[in-house]
């Protein structure tokens, strides 16, 4: 967290300003009034307000005082309250720590010391997990070893990080070969690197796959930093980077019950022109009918973004054994599997998905109980 140094100062008719710096500020009286934090206040297990602010008219501070570092408070409505200084100055700070933790660490097939986890009975809750969860942020995944198998127990993980992200295909999903198949992942067929759902609205942020079979020889599990990739793309091959960012693709899921559709750009900027997203599913992408010479650079650049996703300068590759759970940021990374021949022995995984608040929550929350 970045403090900013304050200090506070009492003027005529009760005004309270602050000085950040050189700038000098007015706390205005509702501001004041409605983050008064005393028990009669708040709910206790939430901390959700029991009054509801925007009634709140003409509110004026009747009383002040300054004791240490609490502001003593009376409020014309005749609330009594005390600020704690420090927690008013974090107003006016930056989450440059958490900013931090988030920056993602782009990263080739010569990704090296990367932490291993291994689940224990109190990790869930533990500063392990806050570590968990700052190298899931820079490398855009982890493993986790030594997870129950039994009783669908992603299902417990997902909802200790927040809550499960429900989809046609259920609360989670088994990943294995079978007949009739709805997704090409129920196969023992290869997938190459892919962002998962890229037809949902929105999009799933992260993903979860947790081993609890794994007996063939093949079947291997690969990851592809996207964001490098895009990174290096655009360096590379500028008008490939700039018709990838631009043309907005329809990726469309059927099966005898839904049919789902969504656009999006395969490399997608933020406001900021920063990568945003990156999708890549060629077994589901629809490209408009543009121009043909618009439509001829935007094919030679797919085909070269896929070049360099397959490409061993980028793809890392590894077996997942059973208790093994892979987590991943489904709009970062790209994902696959190599062929395996069912003949040999089950492969058997299952998968759900969660969204960033659910990750971005239990950090700040593990940081609150550890910092």
């Amino acid at each position: 967290m970045l403090i900013v140094h304050m200090k506070i100062q009492l003027e005529k008719n009760n005004k309270i300003f602050v000085f950040l710096g050189s700038e000098k500020k007015e706390l205005h009286p509702i501001w004041l009034r409605e983050r008064v934090s005393e028990k009669e206040h708040l709910d206790a297990n939430t901390e959700q307000r029991l009054f509801d602010p925007s009634f709140l008219k003409d509110i004026t501070i009747k009383d002040v005082k300054i004791d240490n570092d609490l502001l003593n408070l009376e409020f014309s409505d005749g609330v009594k309250s005390k600020f704690d200084i420090k927690k008013i100055e974090k107003e006016f700070s930056s989450d440059e720590e958490l900013e931090r933790l988030m920056q993602p660490t782009l990263w080739n097939s010569n990704l090296k010391n990367r932490k291993n986890f291994k689940y224990n009975d109190n990790f869930l809750e533990s500063g392990e997990m806050l570590e968990l969860l700052k190298s899931f942020y820079k490398n855009g995944f982890i493993i986790i070893s030594n997870v129950p198998t039994k009783d669908n127990f992603i299902v417990n993980f997902a909802n200790s990080i927040g809550s499960i992200r429900r989809t046609n295909f259920g609360e989670y999903f088994n990943v294995k070969s079978k007949p009739n198949p709805n997704d090409l992942a129920y196969t023992p067929l290869p997938l190459s690197p892919h962002t998962d759902n890229p037809y949902r609205k929105p999009v799933p942020n992260i993903q979860l796959l947790h081993c609890i079979e794994n007996e063939v020889k093949g079947g291997f599990s690969t990851l592809v930093d996207g964001f490098a990739v895009a990174e290096n793309f655009k360096k590379e091959f500028p008008e490939f980077f700039k018709i990838l960012t631009e043309v907005k693709v329809k990726f469309r899921f059927t099966d005898k019950n839904v049919v789902l559709e969504n656009y999006g750009e395969l490399i997608e900027l933020d406001q900021n022109k920063r990568i945003k997203q990156v999708r890549f599913s060629t077994r589901l992408d629809f490209v408009p009918a543009l121009e043909k010479d618009r439509l001829d650079l935007y094919y030679k650049a797919r085909n070269k973004i896929s070049e360099i996703y397959n490409s061993d300068k980028f793809l890392i590759k590894f077996k997942l054994n059973p208790g093994d759970l892979l987590m991943m940021d489904n709009y970062r990374l790209l994902h696959g599997r190599t062929e395996f021949n069912p003949n040999e022995g089950n492969r058997f995984l299952q998968g759900c998905y969660i969204d960033y608040d659910s990750s971005e929550g239990k950090l700040r929350h593990l940081l609150r109980k550890f910092s």
